[in-house]
Order: C-alpha cells, then sequence, then structure tokens
C-alpha cells in the first residue's frame, strides 16, 4: 500500500506530468513524421531536400560553428528526426518576441547605469589590457566600471551561506534574490524565516527563481504560496508541457542585493547541497564574492530589470532604490556584468578569452562543466604554448554523466598542448571562477558550456587588482591538493569504446 501511495504521489507531481505530456508529443512526432516518411518513398526524399535547404541555412547564418556542426550532422544523418527537432528546437521566433520586450527594460536601465567620470579618469592610468576589457565589458555587458567598491570572496558554500544570513539580518529597506534553483530545506528554511521576519517589519522582499531549475525541488504555484505570507514573488520562463525552443533559456542567475549596499553572487544556489547539508555527489566545492560599495547599484539594476521584465512594468521605479552613501577604502576595480541569450553577444565566453589570451604568467580555471568551442579551445592552447601556466579543475564525480563525459572528451586535445587538467576527486566542483597573474579574476555564475555561454542568463563580477583576487588563487591552489591530474598519457590510455562514446557526445554538446 505505501508502494503504491508514494507511486500515486509521484504520477501526479508537476514534473511527472510536464515530463510525461513532452515525451507523449515526442512519440507522436516521430511516429507521425516517420510514417510519412516511410509509407511513401518520395516522403523520404522529401525530407532528405528539407534537410539539405535547412543545412543551407545553417551554414550561413550567424550561429556558433559547433552548432552548425552539430544541426547538419543530425539532419543529414537522420533526416526525418532531424528536422523535426530542428523544426521544434533549433529554429524559433520566440528569441525575437523576448528580445523586443527585453529591450524596453534594458533601455531605461542603460540610462541609470552612468559611467563616472573620476572612475574612468583613474583607471586610465592602467595597463592596455585591463582598459580593452573594461571597455569591451562596459559597452556590451551593459554596465559601467567602478572603484570604491569592497570585495570578499568565500571559498564554500557553507561560509557564503553563513555571510548571507548575517548580512540579510541587517536588511533594514529591500531585499532582493535572484536564484536558479531554491529547494525545501535546512538553508531554504533558515533564509525564508529571516525574510518573513523582515517583511514583517516593512521590508520590500523581492524573488525570482527559474521554474525549470525549480521544477523538482519546489511545489506547484509556489509563488502564490509565498505572496501569501508577505513575499513577493515572480517566476521566470514558467514551464509549460509544449515543445518548444523558449524552454532553453533560463535564467540561470545568483543574486542577492540588500539595500542597495550589499551583493552577493556565485555558484551557490540555495539548496542544501551547495553547503553539504547532504552528499549528492560526494563533497559539494563551490564558491561566492560579497561586494559591497558603488558596483552593488548594477547588481540592484540587473535584478530590477529582470522583476520589471517578468512583472511587465510600463513605468518602472527604479529611482527608490539607489544606496544609501558609504565609503568604502578599496584601490581595486569592479564590474558587474550580465550574458543575455538575446542580444547575440556571448560576452561571458569573450570576457574568458580575453583573459586567457592577455594572461602573461598564469590562469586558473575552475568549472563543473568544459565543454568549449574551437574559439575558447584555441585560446587556452595558444596561452599554454606561449608559456602560460594554464590549469583547469573539474569534477571528478559528476552530476550529470553524460555531461562528465562530454567534459572529458575535451582532455586529451587540451593536455597534448600543455594545458593541465585536474579532477577534484572528492566530489563535484560547482565553482565557477578564472583568476589570472594576481590581476584579474571573474568569479559569478557562468559554466564553460554551451548552454551558460549561449542559451542562459548569466551574471558575474569582472575584479581588478581587488583585494580578494590573492584569496581566489589561494584557494585554487588548495583546492589542487585534493586532486587528480589528467595527464596526455591517461588520456591515450582510455578505452577505445569509451573514447568513440565520447566523441559521439562531444558531436551532439551543442544540442544538449
Amino acid at each position: 500500500m505505501n508502494f503504491i501511495t508514494k507511486l500515486l504521489k509521484i504520477i501526479f507531481t508537476r514534473a511527472f506530468i510536464c515530463i510525461f505530456g513532452i515525451l507523449l508529443q515526442i512519440l507522436y512526432l516521430l511516429s507521425l513524421f516517420w510514417e510519412i516518411g516511410t509509407l511513401y518513398s518520395y516522403s523520404f526524399f522529401l525530407f532528405q531536400a528539407i534537410g539539405v535547404i535547412i543545412s543551407f541555412f545553417i551554414v550561413n547564418s550567424e550561429l556558433n560553428p559547433s552548432y552548425k556542426i552539430a544541426w547538419i550532422m543530425t539532419i543529414l544523418t537522420l533526416p526525418i528526426f532531424g528536422v523535426m527537432i530542428y523544426i521544434f528546437f533549433g529554429y524559433s521566433r520566440s528569441g525575437d518576441i523576448l528580445r523586443r520586450k527585453m529591450y524596453r527594460y534594458t533601455s531605461e536601465e542603460s540610462k541609470k547605469l552612468t559611467q563616472n567620470n573620476k572612475t574612468t579618469n583613474r583607471f586610465s592610468d592602467e595597463n592596455d589590457s585591463a582598459r580593452k576589457q573594461a571597455d569591451y565589458l562596459s559597452k556590451f555587458g551593459g554596465y559601467p566600471i567602478y572603484d570604491k567598491t569592497d570585495t570578499k570572496y568565500f571559498p564554500t558554500g557553507e561560509e557564503k551561506f553563513e555571510a548571507m544570513k548575517e548580512e540579510l539580518e541587517k536588511a533594514e529597506k529591500f531585499i532582493f534574490l535572484e536564484y536558479f534553483i531554491i529547494h525545501k530545506g535546512r538553508m531554504w528554511s533558515e533564509v525564508l524565516d529571516i525574510l518573513v521576519r523582515k517583511a514583517q517589519k516593512g521590508v520590500d522582499v523581492r524573488i525570482i527563481y527559474d521554474d525549470i531549475g525549480c521544477l523538482l525541488t519546489l511545489p506547484y504555484r509556489y509563488d502564490k504560496k509565498l505572496e501569501k505570507i508577505g513575499l513577493k514573488c515572480r517566476v521566470f520562463n514558467k514551464f509549460r508541457p509544449i515543445l518548444s525552443a523558449k524552454m532553453n533559456r533560463r535564467d540561470h542567475r545568483k543574486i542577492l542585493v540588500i539595500d542597495g549596499n550589499t551583493a552577493f553572487t556565485g555558484g551557490v544556489n540555495l539548496a542544501d547541497e551547495y553547503i553539504n547539508g547532504f552528499m549528492k555527489h560526494g563533497h559539494w566545492k563551490d564558491s561566492a564574492v560579497m561586494i559591497k560599495g558603488q558596483a552593488v547599484w548594477s547588481f540592484t539594476m540587473m535584478f530590477l530589470t529582470m522583476w520589471s521584465f517578468l512583472s511587465g512594468d510600463d513605468k518602472p521605479d527604479y529611482d527608490n532604490f539607489y544606496p544609501s552613501s558609504s565609503i568604502v577604502d578599496e584601490n581595486g576595480f569592479v564590474l558587474p556584468f550580465t550574458d543575455s541569450p538575446l542580444d547575440d553577444e556571448p560576452v561571458g565566453k569573450n570576457v574568458y578569452i580575453n583573459l586567457v589570451s592577455s594572461a602573461q604568467k598564469y590562469v586558473y580555471i575552475t568549472t563543473p562543466y568544459l565543454i568549449i568551442d574551437n574559439e575558447m579551445q584555441s585560446a587556452l592552447i595558444l596561452a599554454a604554448k606561449s608559456g602560460v601556466d594554464v590549469k583547469i579543475i573539474t569534477p571528478h564525480i559528476p552530476d550529470k554523466w553524460y555531461v562528465h563525459c562530454v567534459t572529458r572528451a575535451y582532455y586529451k586535445c587540451l593536455t597534448k598542448y600543455g594545458v593541465r587538467i585536474y579532477e577534484y576527486t572528492p566530489g563535484f566542483i560547482h565553482a565557477k571562477n578564472l583568476v589570472s597573474d594576481d590581476k584579474f579574476a571573474v568569479v559569478g555564475t557562468i559554466n564553460l558550456d554551451f548552454r551558460s555561454l549561449y542559451l542562459h542568463f548569466e551574471c558575474a563580477a569582472w575584479m581588478y587588482r581587488t583585494s580578494c583576487i590573492s584569496d581566489i588563487k589561494t584557494d585554487f591552489t588548495e583546492t589542487l591538493k585534493k586532486c587528480e591530474e589528467i595527464t596526455y598519457e591517461k588520456c591515450r590510455n582510455t578505452n577505445v569504446f569509451i573514447r568513440a562514446g565520447r566523441m559521439i557526445l562531444r558531436l551532439l554538446a551543442p544540442m544538449m
């Protein structure tokens, strides 16, 4: 009886119903396309002809070359299946609709993000590489560069959680939270308790969460439950059991802003595995950065722009959320930035390539996934060939086996030319960091995979000569002590069938 009860609870969950609905549509369309394609001989050739036409369209598009190869191979090898999948997932006008809608708010946002001339004059004395990177980010990331901003790095989710609670308790005006995953448990319960108490005292508490990110972690219409207890809530891109490329676009950002004076970002979501409340994939290694001072205004605007977009506000009110005056004694520079799938500019990828290409001594990267295109691969290899110490840490215990297989498919080529790869043996590493030459660092939400770089809304903090850069480097070198190096020889000695499987998965990586 208990088994039947549990089974019924699973069957009638929103996640099960949505996934089941999607599978039914896929099976129906597959059977329909297959019947049309095989029942009449000319139909199969028609699909082939359509596939060739679509392939010409793809070749002449502005898609990343890796995407082009994956789609063309799928369409020409499996014309019936490939054409169907491309129609529903490869080409969609929904991006144009979302882009026009989002532009209303980003254009209004840009008016509130003016560059301080004193900061620009002070920064102009820095080296050419730093200036070029900041100029690019300001132009395409949409946010100015700041000084007078303090940064503090947290090498674990547990440390970030404690600091987060401490700062939340200080809130007097507003609290903004935007997270990809919220999961009921100890971490969320403690945060929620503070949010409810603060809301009862008149603090403006607003929450944004991604619907697919929380599909298995929060109950249906959880936003309405939060509204009932006095918290404002919006859900990003609500999941519907309908085949649509629109569902590919997710809000992967992690942002917490308190009173406009303090902000957090990094890899840590609001779920217990991020603070090792339980061992989901071995020890969970993550990171975050806390920012205080002028640069917090950019994170405030990131949140408010997304909030206005989801709320459909005709006249968003941003002026009520300016930070109170605060003087922070910090000599470095901070430039927060976002990456949007709607602007056709891969900001996150270009920031990484710029930092790798300009590195003189070393570049150290931690990432849960290493699924990169030819441009990123070439930049890493060229840096290593030029004598730069290029090291990358990835997980040893995966959260998704097939993604980990694709990650390992890149090891051989990278290690062959001097890039050193390490796997974090205690478990899963979820941190998204880059540090180079004791001068530059990026901490944020951007994974080195196609989803983060091309399909998701992301955010990060670019830092130059800030005090926390040495802490990020120290964390990397300490983490290396718990890693196993994956050498070129190890890659060559991998079982031939495993290598073949990785090659196939790598080909399809851009579509995962």
